[in-house]
Formats: structure tokens, sequence, C-alpha cells
């Protein structure tokens, strides 16, 4: 990169500076952790640091799909309903917003680390580390943050940068706003009043208070995982973090595969006295010669040589690579399985030999508890996150008004994992048989009927022909 400063740079530079400058504060993590999260970014976005065009090795970006794999079982059919008045109602319009980008957010969270879901006017956001600061902390309950926001504005064609602290100190909730100016993207710019900003018709003040406050007023998603980078941070870490080096062995173990697939194509060198009349003199060159070699109708694999001038010298050669793909596969499930497990996964989670055969209920809890658990972890996670985005979201309605007050129960929702849905449907019958369940709840729920069409069916069944009924 030599001296060239990277916008991700600039903004490090001028959130801690600034930070430092006007509120005397500092990140509370050490410069070695932060040199390791970006170093677990960068394998996330593509493009770690053990990428080497000398010598062939790029990257299928398994970090990506670790991440990925687990937003996706995290919240697999996630639900939240909030029930109980219009203030309920209203939450339950932002939480819908956050439903709709939910999976995406969670991957975001689980390839960082650390991520914030914040409120803002009457909308949410979600705020990766590369925008925010965690500037104190008691106990590991974080009680001050620092965020930056940019825009653009096009009609001065300038820059506007917001320094936004949030922090609770002796029980008092305070929020301060400080705005700059600058004539580029990568100029920190010069202190301006709110006024002359994007934010204006936001009407911020520079330093609010909030009164009864205990926490800050915005959901921090962390991963649950012990941060051994840096004991007792309040940062998490990515969920790949601990496998960085499996993935770098992955990288190289494809590459090598790749490589060989990529030279192992089939070659037969002949002497060009065999192709060309031997009245052709001399035989074209170069591509010339290959489209000649093609007029004549002979295979791409076909490459003519020169020969030594006699017959007893003449040049045949077949050229067939062998694959050692099958001995490179079991190196790369050993180092697939590998990666899984450290990042929380059963052992034999991640594979290119696909899992064959149906397995019960029973068999997935006890073949991949150890995914399960971490699954339930990271919703533990989640829903913690959530649960303070709401509270945070019902503090704002107060403040401005946004919805009538009034009480609001949460509930939460997610797929289980573990059902199987043949033992499902089977169970069910069973409660039918038994007369625990009236037969029109089956129909409804496992055969694709409404309410109205499976109770109808009943009824016809018992009018018109009681031996009717689905086979087990």
């Amino acid at each position: 990169m030599g001296m060239v400063q990277t916008l991700g740079d600039f903004l490090d530079r001028l959130l801690n500076r600034r930070a430092k400058e006007l509120f005397g504060v500092k990140p509370v993590s050490t410069v070695e952790l932060n040199d390791y999260l970006d170093r677990c970014t960068k394998a996330y976005r593509g493009d770690p640091d053990w990428l080497n065009d000398d010598d062939g090795v790029v990257t299928i970006n398994f970090a990506q799909t670790v991440a990925a794999e687990v937003a996706l079982l995290t919240t697999m059919n996630a639900e939240i309903t909030l029930t109980g008045s219009p203030r309920a109602e209203w939450l339950q319009e932002q939480v819908n917003t956050i439903l709709a980008a939910l999976r995406q957010w969670c991957e975001y969270g689980c390839a960082y680390g650390t991520a914030i879901i914040k409120p803002y006017g009457d909308g949410v956001e979600l705020v990766l580390p590369d925008r925010f600061r965690i500037v104190a902390n008691d106990g590991g309950k974080i009680t001050g943050v620092v965020f930056i926001d940019r825009r653009h504005d096009p009609a001065s064609d300038r820059w506007f940068s917001r320094l936004e602290y949030h922090r609770i100190e002796d029980g008092i909730y305070t929020v301060s706003n400080r705005y700059f100016q600058g004539v580029s993207e990568k100029d920190e710019g010069r202190q301006v009043a709110m006024e002359v900003t994007p934010w204006v018709d936001d009407a911020i003040a520079d330093d609010a208070t909030i009164e009864g406050a205990d926490r800050l007023l915005f959901g921090i998603f962390r991963t649950p995982a012990a941060n051994n980078k840096e004991p007792g941070s309040p940062m998490g870490l990515p969920v790949f973090a601990t496998a960085l080096e499996e993935l770098k062995d992955l990288d190289v173990a494809y590459s090598r595969n790749a490589e060989e697939i990529t030279d192992s194509k089939r070659m037969v060198l002949l002497d060009t006295d065999r192709l060309f009349a031997t009245g052709q003199n001399p035989p074209p060159a170069g591509k010339r010669r290959e489209a000649a070699i093609q007029s004549n109708g002979f295979p791409k694999f076909v490459k003519a040589v020169e020969g030594m001038g006699s017959m007893e010298r003449e040049v045949y050669h077949e050229i067939n690579p062998s694959l050692e793909t099958d001995k490179r596969l079991t190196g790369i499930n050993a180092l697939l399985s590998q990666i899984g497990f450290k990042c929380g996964f059963s052992n034999g989670y991640f594979v290119f030999n696909e899992k064959t055969g149906m397995v019960t209920a029973t068999q997935v809890e006890s073949d991949d508890r150890r995914t399960l658990q971490m699954v339930n972890d990271m919703r533990k996670a989640l829903k913690s996150c959530l649960a303070d985005t709401i509270t945070a979201l019902n503090w704002f309605a107060d403040a401005y008004g946004l919805a009538p007050k009034g009480a609001y129960e949460i509930a939460y929702d997610f797929a289980d994992l573990t059902l199987n849905e043949e033992e499902d449907k089977a169970r069910w019958w069973g409660y039918v048989v038994q007369g625990k369940v009236p037969a029109w709840v089956y129909f409804a729920k496992f055969e694709g009927y409404t309410e109205e069409e499976a109770k109808a069916l009943v009824a016809a069944a018992d009018t018109e022909d009681p031996d009717l009924a689905p086979e087990e």
C-alpha cells in the first residue's frame, strides 16, 4: 500500500483523533486487537493477506461462507411479535424493517465480531466497527461509544462529518454531537455549526441528556465466544477468527488443485513433417501453423513441433497428465472439518462429499449437538441485541412523541433445527387417532388446507364416508 492512505485509514484516524480532542476519550481496544480484526475483515471481504499472484494462491473466500452459514442458521424463520398496545403496533413496524434485513445484518455481525443496530429519527441502521469506537466499559458493560457519520452535499460539493458521543456517567445519559466540513472525501475539515450541515433538518442539539435511561440507546451484537486476543475487551471476535491459518491452508490447497487441473490438458506433439505435405517448405510458423492445423481438422490438443530431419528421429509424443484430485480432496476435507470445528460447527459439517440418506431428529441432535449449541448461543446474543434495540426505539417514541405510550410484550420465534417433518406428521396423526386433536388441525398443518377447507373435508368425511382418512 506504501504511502497511499485508504478511506478506511482516514476514517480511523479522524475518528480516533477527533474523539480524543473533543471528548477526551480514546478507544478501549488495543492496536494489536485492531490489527487482528483488520486481518479478519480482509479475509471476509475476499482480500486475505496470504494472496500470492507469483505463487498462484487465490482465495475461495470461505470466511464469508462460514459467516453466512452461521447467520443463516441463527436467523432461520426468525419472527418477532409485539403485542399489547398501540405503542406495540408502532414498534412492530420498526421491527419489521429490521427483520427484512436481519440475516444480512447478522452475517455482518458474525464477520466483524461486533455490530450495532442503532435507531435514528424514524428508522434503524446497522453500524459496523469502522464507523464507531467503544471508549468506555464497566465490567464488560459498554458505557461509552463514539459514532462517525459522513455525508456528501452535491450542491456545495462539500463533505460533512458528525461525531456522536453516547455515554452514561453517574447515572446520566448524555449525547454530544460535533460537526465538520471538508472540501474532499479525505479532508478532515474544520468544525462548523449544525445549521450549515445536512443534519440541520434533524434539529439535533450539540449536547442533550436523557433522564431515566440506564443503558445505551442502541443494540450491540457481539459474538458469544471469549475474546482470547484481548481478554476483558468488550469487542467480539469474528466467528472464523480462530481458523485463519486453516483458511489460509484451504486456499493454498484449492489453488494447487485448481492449478493442477488447469495444467492437465491433454497434448499430442507431432513433427511438422507428419502434419504438412513434404513439398511445403518451410511449414507455416506461429499462428499460421496453428490455423493450418485447425483447418486440416486436427484436434486442438495437437501441437506441431520441429522434427530432427530424419524418419528415425521424428517426433510423436502424447502428454496425458494424471490428476491427484482424490488425494487432494481428502486433504481439503480435513481442512474443512478443522475449520468447521474451530468455528463452532459439529465435526464434518463442511465437506465436499455430500451426506446421504434420511436422518431423524434424534440423529440430528446427536450428530450436530455442537452446531446446535453454537446456534443457540448466537440466537441468545442476537435476541439480547434486538431487545435493547426495541427498548431504545421505545425511548425514542417517548422523547419525540412518535406513538402513544403503552406497554408491550415481545415474543421471539426461530426455526427448530432438529425438526423432522415426517416424524412430526406421524406424531400429529397419532394425536388424531388417539382423539387428542381434531383431524382438521392435521390437514391444515401438514396438507396445505386452510382451516375452513380442512373443517369442510372432515365434515364431508363424517357425513358421507366415515372411512375417509389420510394414510399414515
